[in-house]
């Protein structure tokens, strides 16, 4: 029987999980139940935590109980600052610094899993916030108790107090993101756990697999390509040259979603709502026009192809408008992620199994070994 075709395994069913389900014909991404724009509008970032770790919306108290527990585990080991430091003085690129010192969060720990997922989302936070801040000759700041998650990760970076509208943005945009199936970085958190490693282990992992380009690397190119086109009459001429040599509309497609992204239209709405009433709003204004003007030419040149816009670009552009440099767009998505990465982790090891799939080998056989003298 000839062997099936497993390249990327797409397609293959590797885990069973009651955490999302992604339906890219029908685009659909439900979270544990809820469908993405039913909760990520509304929900705050703590209950999401509640609902992926323990399989529903926690209780009033539960969630006063939760959000004071991640708040108390912000503060960041000696050592890990310390590294951050360093790789601040190497001006190493933020992804790397993340994954350096996301290993250093199990140092003088001996915790539980469930305890060091806590951690490890509590941490995320500070350590994105402080290594931009060492980036840039600022020292990090103290922990704060006081503020929910999405404030204390804007109150990292920027040290000011954030709005309203500000604080829901950015919200909005965690809970969205926090979880997507089994992609790249999830698989790779899971595989490492699998094997009965610690959680600190397989986000760090995780961090890996997150910052390869393949995974991880679309909005800034989707906001550079609005940036390039920089007027309205520019649009068509820009878009139609870069098709005409081959390239990729960043922002738009997917490789899962055959339709729309579920995901950007709560991102829309979230960009819509923040834009009326903060950042610059002729720029919303002429990004939405871009993304007109690029799916009516991806309709009429490529028929047949469902080329719809994708997370990427209202990701772009809502953390621009949220001042979260460029540089940090898959750091913050980091941010988000890291509640579903440990969320699949602690699955896995409730009810998973060492995941050691086969490989087909296609090399030579029969080669004889003949020593050179």
């Amino acid at each position: 029987m000839p062997a099936q075709n497993l390249e990327g395994l797409e397609g293959v069913v590797a885990a069973s999980t009651r955490l999302s389900m992604v339906d890219g014909d029908a685009g659909r991404l439900i979270l544990a139940g809820y469908a993405v724009e039913e909760i990520a509008l509304y929900a705050t970032f703590e209950e999401l935590a509640h609902l992926l770790w323990y399989g529903r919306l926690p209780e009033p108290q539960e969630l006063k109980e939760l959000t004071v527990g991640l708040a108390s585990r912000r503060r960041l080991p000696r050592a890990t600052l310390s590294l951050l430091r360093e790789a601040a003085a190497h001006s190493t690129p933020a992804m790397d610094a993340l994954r350096m010192a996301a290993g250093t969060l199990s140092l003088g720990r001996h915790e539980s899993p469930e305890q060091d997922a806590r951690t490890l989302v509590a941490a995320f936070p500070a350590i994105v916030g402080g290594y931009w801040r060492l980036r840039n000759r600022q020292e990090p700041l103290e922990p704060r108790e006081d503020l929910s998650h999405a404030e204390h990760y804007l109150h990292q970076l920027f040290g000011c107090d954030v709005g309203t509208e500000r604080a829901r943005g950015l919200e909005t945009y965690l809970n969205t993101v926090c979880d997507h199936g089994l992609n790249a970085s999830t698989f790779a958190a899971r595989v490492i756990v699998s094997t009965r490693s610690d959680l600190v282990s397989a986000v760090t992992g995780a961090v890996g697999a997150l910052k390869g380009p393949l995974h991880g690397g679309a909005p800034g190119p989707a906001l550079d390509m609005v940036f390039e086109i920089g007027t309205p009459d520019r649009a068509e001429e820009v878009i139609l040259a870069k098709l005409a040599h081959g390239e990729r509309l960043m922002g738009f497609g997917h490789r899962v979603y055959r339709v729309r992204d579920p995901r950007a239209d709560v991102l829309a709405a979230a960009a819509e709502k923040f834009y009326a009433s903060e950042g610059d709003r002729d720029l919303y204004t002429f990004a939405r026009e871009i993304e007109k003007i690029a799916l009516r030419i991806l309709a009429e040149r490529k028929p047949g192809r469902r080329l719809d816009t994708n997370v990427e670009f209202y990701t772009a552009l809502l953390l621009h408008g949220l001042g979260i440099p460029k540089e940090l767009f898959t750091a913050t998505f980091a941010v988000a992620r890291v509640l579903g990465w440990t969320a699949h982790c602690l699955e896995q090891l409730r009810d998973g199994r060492l995941i050691r799939p086969q490989s087909e080998y296609i090399g030579p056989v029969g080669l004889r070994f003949k020593r050179v003298h």
